[in-house]
């Protein structure tokens, strides 16, 4: 179990500059960041035992987690093409 947050500009180092243009000028970019944040947030909180929460909900807000950051990658190439 890691106990560092997953931010998007750690999970797609290179894509930095990308990120920051999408997120200032895609408006469907910046939702499923912002969401993507959340989630993320909520999850360290979880791990660290800030929030605790049951094992079941943790592994379903890793599964969300995990289903935006595939659409984050999935944006970003399309945006780099």
């Amino acid at each position: 179990m890691s106990h560092v947050p997953h931010d998007l500009h750690e999970e797609f180092p290179a894509d930095a500059p990308v990120l920051h243009e999408l997120k200032v000028n895609d408006p469907h970019f910046r939702k499923v960041a912002d969401a993507y944040h959340e989630v993320n947030r909520t999850i360290h909180r979880a791990e660290t035992d800030v929030e605790p929460v049951s094992d079941q909900v943790l592994e379903d807000l890793k599964k969300q987690r995990l289903a935006l950051l595939d659409e984050v990658a999935q944006i970003l190439i399309a945006a780099k093409a």
